[in-house]
């Protein structure tokens, strides 16, 4: 499995309450607006699983499979075409901030490393970069 990592994002809220934020994927109505349509035709969720439409390839499903409170989240994804996991980790940063990071492991074929890694890496700093937006 190959890793890639989001670079840390700097949140102006402490730990706790990004993480109450985070755990519960009925809070993704905070980024109805922020999300670029070209790239998400379509997001659902619900407490422990969010489903997005991208094209061209189709629905995924991210199923929270471990909470770490207040640190992490960890996620499997249903439906992919590929293997993947995906944890999102906040640290404190003093009493009033945070820091958070998104980690993903995918088993990309060697053939097709070099289509899908920028493209990926690409969605991670993406996803992180909105989660570092959001209002907690």
């Amino acid at each position: 499995m190959s890793q890639y990592e989001s670079s840390v994002k700097q949140i102006p809220f402490p730990q706790e309450r990004v993480y109450a934020k985070l755990e519960d994927l009925n809070n993704l109505e905070a980024l109805k607006g922020k999300l670029p349509e070209d790239k998400v035709k379509e997001l659902t969720y619900n407490r422990d699983e969010a489903t997005i439409n991208v094209p061209p390839v189709g629905n995924v499903t991210f199923r929270i499979i471990e909470r770490e409170e207040p640190k992490c989240i960890k996620f499997e994804a249903v439906g992919s075409p590929i293997p993947v996991n995906m944890w999102i980790q906040i640290i404190p940063d003093g009493e009033e901030a945070s820091k958070m990071r998104i980690v993903v492991k995918a088993d990309i074929n060697i053939m097709f490393r070099a289509m899908i890694e920028k493209p990926l890496k690409d969605g991670i700093e993406k996803i992180a970069e909105t989660l570092s937006l959001i209002q907690y």
